[in-house]
């Protein structure tokens, strides 16, 4: 059974909640996991305390908070690498760290394979409000707690969907389970809507502008965090038993992994 418990928020909500200090550099899951091709799902190559350390082929990948300038400064290069391939324009906008964002690392030994950072709504609002403020406005008015995505980037050489998918899962572990957020929104290239509403059920909530950070189209979409959890109690962790299904979530950790993993953020252990 998915075990998903309530917490109570800080009241301070204008910054991501403090975690115990051990977090921030210790390995919490070691999950075992084959290594399995994102182009199988895309037409198109995939577009830090540790929380996970997971198993890919013989070699294990660890995913941490970007805590230090290093590693902020790692999954930088590493958007900037991926960006660039795709003929996007980049900030910098990883290499300081900020009170209402967190940015997750996986890394294959020494070497940075994807990145995703999440943020938190607070008074100076999200990156999101520069092109679609009414769009996320509406969500607000209807006392949604939203937060976003944002600084997506996965090596091309390593096309693990267990990467990607230890990478949102712990983004709504750390958004929802901790911080009680009840939607994501995401920016993306409109040739890339149709792979996020494949592997996570995005729904497309704003039309297509010029999105000036990136110098190209983007649309806006969004997620509820209780169809998140109903997937995840539905086939979290069940690669095997979900053949017919095509999304990520066979690749999430299971419910009860989850609810561990929780535990141990809150903990510090």
């Amino acid at each position: 059974m998915f075990g998903f418990h309530r917490f109570k928020p800080r009241p301070d909500k204008t910054e991501a909640p403090a975690l115990p200090e051990e977090v921030w550099a210790r390995t919490i899951v070691d999950v075992p996991a084959p290594r399995k091709s994102l182009s199988r799902m895309s037409a198109e190559p995939a577009e830090q305390a540790d929380v996970s350390q997971v198993s890919l082929g013989q070699e294990k990948f660890k995913i941490r908070f970007a805590s230090t300038p290093d590693r902020r400064q790692s999954a930088s290069l590493l958007v900037k690498k991926m960006y660039s391939w795709r003929g996007y324009a980049t900030e910098d906008a990883l290499a300081q760290a900020e009170a209402n964002r967190i940015t997750l690392v996986a890394s294959l030994q020494e070497r940075v394979i994807g990145t995703l950072t999440i943020g938190f709504d607070s008074a100076a609002g999200l990156l999101a409000d520069q092109m679609y403020k009414a769009e996320v406005d509406r969500l607000r008015a209807e006392g949604r707690r939203v937060g976003e995505f944002i600084k997506l980037a996965a090596d091309r050489d390593i096309h693990s969907m267990r990467v990607l998918a230890a990478l949102f899962h712990l983004a709504y572990i750390y958004g929802r389970n901790i911080h009680e957020y009840t939607d994501a929104v995401i920016e993306v290239n409109p040739r890339h809507v149709g792979f996020y509403q494949k592997i996570l059920g995005f729904q497309q909530i704003g039309p297509e502008r010029l999105c000036p950070r990136a110098q190209a189209p983007a649309v806006l979409l969004s997620l509820s965090a209780d169809y998140v959890a109903e997937k995840i109690r539905q086939f979290g962790g069940q690669r095997e038993a979900a053949r017919g299904e095509h999304s990520l979530y066979p690749w999430f950790f299971s419910p009860e992994e989850e609810a561990g993993i929780t535990r141990r953020l809150l903990s510090g252990r």
